[in-house]
């Protein structure tokens, strides 16, 4: 084997174990996203239900002239409104699952990278400069979003060990 092709077959394999890093690297984030956005969703549902529940209850309560309990009512009604506009959660759910969607599209084109684009090694040198707009790409979208919670990261791991984001093709390898 000649000197240059081992030079090439070195290159290929540095591309590929990057490849390999940023595709896990936003499958975890795109992950723990989707874990955060879950729990805002929920929040939302938590306070709003329960809020829009005890806004009727007080208007019934004073309909039959329980002021105490349409009081009591309307006062819980309204700090559950209020968390909901101080919290945003609807608006921080659509955020993060958002910026995990645009997450695990950087994994698919990592993936097809990896498992496609790199069998074309006679354009090596455009290779590692499509790796490099991936990596950017990555960069700038962990740059731009949110924070993910520890227990959002914890979640993501978790399920990601147990296998939740693995195709049923890759475990047939």
């Amino acid at each position: 084997m000649s000197e240059k092709k081992m030079v090439e077959e070195d290159k290929i394999f540095a591309l590929r174990r990057e490849a390999e890093r940023l595709e896990e690297d936003v499958t975890y984030s795109s992950k723990s996203h989707f874990n955060a956005a879950n729990i805002w969703e929920n929040t939302t549902y938590g306070l709003g239900i329960p809020s829009t529940i005890l806004a009727a209850l007080a208007g019934a309560a004073l309909i039959k002239n329980y002021p105490e309990w349409a009081s009591a009512c309307a006062m819980f009604a309204s700090l559950l409104t209020g968390l909901m506009t101080f919290l945003k959660p609807n608006e921080r759910a659509v955020i993060h699952r958002e910026v995990g969607g645009r997450f695990l599209t950087l994994r698919n084109d990592a993936r097809f990278f990896r498992e496609f684009e790199l069998l074309q090694t006679e354009r090596i040198n455009e290779l590692s400069d499509k790796l490099k707009e991936l990596l950017t790409a990555r960069n700038e979208l962990n740059q731009k979003s949110p924070s993910i919670p520890r227990w959002a990261f914890l979640a993501a791991r978790k399920g990601i060990e147990e296998g939740e984001a693995t195709y049923k093709a890759d475990k047939e390898r």
